[in-house]
């Protein structure tokens, strides 16, 4: 299992993109932890944060460490329930952007593909056909980008499941990983760039009390 030393992003202002009596939406920082970690090292976390200005803030789902964007947190009970319920049932709506390594051959498309923890060397997640969990996700090619001289790609992704890993894993299985990833990335596209290059930046979903659509935005920082 690799390890790394965690060092989260300095302390500011919360990160809010939307408040009200029910929910907090929150563009999360690349490198901050969404929750806190077991290892006293890893207590630092986006949640750590919010629960200093708002102690009745619950967790509804959680980002990978080294991805940053929109993230929703409940403020009572009540609004855990029903967004939980939302994303229990798949009916909230995920769009992240990323670049990745290459050009793929379509301009569209979805990976189907079930995916599992790779115990002995996790967190990294692997496909198995076997006993993996189902694990969809859509994606289409915005245009060119390269990093760091290396040709890439600008996609957008929209995961239909919410597996561990499940962007980064299905990328690198269509023979495109995401610049910057340490688990999956080729060596040159790991070290392309001194972040994952990955960010959720649209989420649409159901206000937990009156059920009005609400879509929060966090601007892509690469």
């Amino acid at each position: 299992m690799e390890t790394f030393v965690y060092a989260p992003p300095p302390r500011g202002p919360l990160p809010v993109l939307y408040e009200d009596d029910a929910l907090l939406a929150l563009n999360k920082p690349e490198g901050l932890l969404s929750v806190p970690g077991r290892l006293t090292a890893h207590r630092d976390s986006l949640y750590s944060r919010v629960l200093e200005q708002h102690p009745q803030a619950m967790v509804v789902h959680r980002l990978d460490l080294a991805t940053s964007g929109v993230l929703v947190m409940a403020k009572n009970l009540e609004a855990n329930r029903a967004l939980s319920r939302q994303f229990q049932q798949r009916s909230v709506q995920k769009t992240y952007l990323a670049i990745v390594e290459g050009t793929p051959a379509q301009a569209a498309g979805c990976v189907d593909l079930p995916l599992i923890c790779d115990w002995p060397n996790r967190p990294r997640q692997v496909v198995d056909h076997a006993i993996g969990k189902p694990s969809q996700t859509e994606w289409t090619a915005l245009g060119a980008h390269d990093v760091a001289r290396q040709a890439g790609t600008r996609v957008e992704l929209r995961p239909l499941t919410g597996r561990s890993h499940q962007l980064r894993v299905h990328m690198a299985e269509m023979g495109h990983p995401i610049f910057g990833d340490r688990f999956y990335a080729t060596a040159q596209g790991a070290a392309a760039s001194n972040r994952l290059l990955l960010h959720a930046w649209v989420l649409a979903l159901h206000h937990p009390v009156d059920d009005r659509p609400l879509r929060f935005e966090a601007p892509c920082p690469f």
